[in-house]
């Protein structure tokens, strides 16, 4: 029997060992989507105990004490004025994770406690007072604050997720402090200004207006406004724009302009004239990206606020979203196409989150790869639900039968917890675990020459060389 969670954890050969403890293991990370706030970076507050760190903001842990039977005092009640204590919550989340077995978040969270406090103790109802202590004790001692965390964490980028109207004031403010050793970078998301079919639509329009400087009267006006905030979100060292598509939105024989007309005048839109827009508006986005040597992501697939009850309580990102399984080959096509024959479509990263889309992604990338660019097109690292061990390595078998593994810009923590950094370690076994099989079964030589260079590239310096950020 193994140990558990020992210094080969996940690692079942020799070569997987090698490639992991001598090559990948190092790395500094390259972390370019997350969800973590450039305010409370540049704040730097010390935590006040682990339950802070391990449960205010997490919401994959959160699911999972849902099905556990967990009363919502113990995971929101700080968001709902139903405190209960630091501790009780910590027990609570012990107790159940106790029977996690299969679950992605038993291995991330004793990956955090070892990492990051010290702590090989395992997570139990009868344990948690045991860790609660120790682990207080340390985030005191060591003042564990987020540029602690992500000092000790050898990253070097990390790319947070910003509207364009925000200012990006802690962005430089953090640049200026200078206590983050790592370079962080906004990533410029629009996605309220895409979503014309919402009630968001037409206020946002006019903050968006207000911002820029720019009268918004017409569909021609809105994008000369957008174009403006992506020339100030470059000059403020953004590299990359993000999209969330639960669909993939395309439509033609439609103006743009029409709809943007009819959605200011407070007229119903149908389901196509939404579709034209957005397609038409993301292909004018991608315009601009490709001008500026950008990368784009498409985040694709997720299906979101499905309990209205715990919506209206609790809003978005609590943890009731799920996978949708909307059909996207055809949409996808027309819509990259429609970038590539005017030479607009920019690096882009398309991301799945039904892992039914691997092989439409997986193909999709080769219809548009371009010639003296390695990887224009990559297929995102599995994403959200598809972020553990069945997601990664499907992901990553679809894309070497289908493209280029070893171009592949590798893991991202999409995450709002500062202790995610360790899924970047999570995520670098299991790499390291599927090329050394492949050796180990005489698939591939043990040419160490070239896997040294395929696994420091997929850990970071692919992404390095991606995204085009001196770090």
């Amino acid at each position: 029997m193994k140990p558990f969670m020992d210094k080969d954890f996940m690692l079942h050969n020799d070569t997987a060992k090698k490639l992991y403890h001598e090559y990948a293991e190092d790395m500094p990370i390259f972390d370019y989507h997350c969800h973590l706030s450039p305010q409370e970076m540049y704040e730097d507050k010390p935590f006040s105990s682990i339950t802070q760190i391990f449960l205010d903001g997490d919401h994959y842990k959160w699911r999972y004490m849902r099905s556990m039977g967990i009363e919502e005092k113990y995971m929101t009640g700080h968001r709902t004025g139903n405190q209960m204590s630091d501790y009780e919550r910590f027990e609570a989340f012990c107790s159940s994770l106790q029977y996690a077995i299969g679950n992605p978040l038993y291995h991330w969270t004793h990956l955090e406690l070892q990492r990051y406090f010290g702590i090989d103790t395992v997570c139990r109802k009868d344990t948690a007072r045991e860790i609660f202590d120790r682990a207080n004790a340390v985030i005191k001692e060591k003042n564990m604050s987020p540029s602690y965390l992500i000092n000790s964490s050898n990253v070097a980028v990390i790319g947070t997720t910003d509207d364009p109207i925000d200012s990006l004031e802690w962005h430089k403010k953090i640049a200026q402090k200078g206590h983050i050793n790592a370079k962080v970078i906004p990533s410029f998301r629009p996605d309220f200004m895409l979503n014309i079919e919402k009630p968001t639509f037409v206020p946002y329009i006019k903050k968006l207006s207000e911002v820029s400087g720019i009268e918004i009267k017409s569909y021609k006006d809105l994008v000369k406004a957008i174009y403006s905030r992506i020339e100030y979100f470059n000059s403020v060292g953004c590299r990359v724009s993000d999209h969330a598509l639960d669909g993939v939105p395309y439509y033609e024989g439609i103006s743009a302009s029409d709809v943007f007309n009819k959605a200011m005048s407070g007229e119903s839109l149908s389901d196509n004239e939404v579709k034209a827009y957005k397609s038409a508006m993301l292909i004018e986005l991608a315009k601009k990206y490709k001008e500026l040597d950008w990368a784009m992501q498409l985040h694709i697939g997720a299906l979101r606020n499905n309990n209205n009850k715990m919506f209206k309580l609790l809003g978005a990102d609590t943890g009731f979203d799920s996978i949708a399984d909307y059909s996207i080959a055809e949409d996808l096509s027309h819509l990259l196409n429609a970038m590539e024959k005017t030479d607009n479509l920019p690096k882009t990263i398309l991301y799945t989150l039904n892992p039914k889309d691997n092989y439409v992604i997986g193909t999709m990338l080769g219809n548009f790869q371009g010639a003296g660019k390695g990887g224009k097109i990559q297929f995102g690292s599995g994403w959200w639900f598809c972020d553990q061990r069945d997601g990664m390595t499907d992901q990553m078998r679809a894309l070497a039968n289908l493209g280029a593994l070893n171009k592949f810009v590798g893991m991202l923590t999409d995450s709002r917890s500062f202790l995610s950094y360790t899924r970047h370690e999570y995520f670098r076994r299991i790499m390291c675990n599927i090329l050394g099989t492949w050796v180990e079964d005489g698939e591939f030589p043990a040419d160490y020459d070239t896997l040294e260079t395929i696994v420091k590239g997929i850990c970071f310096n692919n992404a390095k060389e991606y995204f085009g950020v001196d770090c």
